[in-house]
């Protein structure tokens, strides 16, 4: 539903600390200029316009919320609360409130993707990119992700699938030209120049999302085929996906063929291998 606020579950809000202040912190009044961004903050673009109006409403009110930071040798750095460091900055207020707890790196980059997520700040990129992070860098699994986030496997899965997308059409998603589910409609083109022709008649036409899987469907699901599959392996091949939990791909050569199954990253690699084989192994990605 348009307009819906999409709820975490019992996710990141029970697992680590509320981002809201609690009984015994310290709010303290830090100056600008000694707090740093967070590198790990997923969201990359910032509304203008936006900005500019918490910031008239900084300059009446103050703010009424402190920012969360980390000690970092004799500076601190953000954790939560980069939009309002933006906003007072643009207010001229030369310090703000702040609390200062302890957090990893990992910690960090989950709660700036939560208070986006909370406040559906992030585009489906942004979005996308800070799962991969998470999955990449600090080894969680998809379903540690779905998990700790509240969210279901298969939209972890969907999300981080958009990363396969071509340079230009990523562009047009975090531009905000194209929708989340547009691109989900082009992933069912073979990647390359097709894919991004559609994508960019997509955006020129106002096409909807219908239109885009009709299209699609028509260039062909699997176009790398020299003749279309039959329904019985596109039947096979569904069963392996909701199996696998991953795109697969039965390709047939007369009486020989093969089975791709795609992976993002190696924590991927390292369910896929646990589930084909039925038991665990030593980790082998670092």
């Amino acid at each position: 539903m348009p307009g819906a606020k999409r709820r975490l579950g019992r996710g990141l809000e029970v697992l680590l600390p509320s981002l809201e202040p609690a009984t015994g912190d310290l709010v303290r009044e830090l100056d600008l200029d000694q707090i740093e961004p967070n590198p790990e903050q997923p969201r990359r673009r910032f509304d203008e316009a936006s900005l500019h109006e918490l910031a008239d409403s900084l300059k009446e009110h103050g703010m009424l919320q402190p920012v969360i930071v980390r000690a970092l040798g004799g500076r601190f750095q953000l954790v939560a609360g980069e939009r309002r460091c933006r906003a007072a900055e643009i207010a001229g207020l030369p310090r703000v409130p702040a609390i200062v707890r302890e957090y990893s790196d990992a910690e960090m980059l989950e709660i700036a993707l939560l208070e986006n997520l909370q406040r559906e700040d992030l585009n489906a990129l942004e979005e996308a990119e800070a799962y991969a992070t998470l999955v990449d860098r600090f080894g969680l699994t998809q379903e540690d992700l779905a998990r700790r986030l509240g969210r279901s496997r298969p939209a972890i899965s969907n999300a981080l699938r958009l990363l396969t997308l071509e340079p230009p059409i990523r562009e047009l998603v975090a531009a905000g030209t194209l929708s989340a589910g547009h691109a989900r409609a082009l992933l069912a083109v073979a990647g390359g120049a097709e894919r991004v022709a559609l994508a960019r008649r997509a955006t020129a036409r106002g096409l909807s999302v219908r239109d885009v899987e009709r299209l699609a469907q028509r260039a062909g699901r699997r176009p790398v085929r020299a003749r279309p599959v039959a329904a019985v392996y596109a039947d096979m091949e569904e069963d392996l996906r909701t199996a696998l939990g991953s795109r697969v791909r039965i390709r047939r050569r007369g009486s020989r063929g093969s089975i791709e199954v795609e992976f993002i990253g190696d924590a991927d690699l390292e369910r896929l291998i646990e589930l084909l084989t039925g038991h665990a192994r030593a980790q082998r990605f670092t």
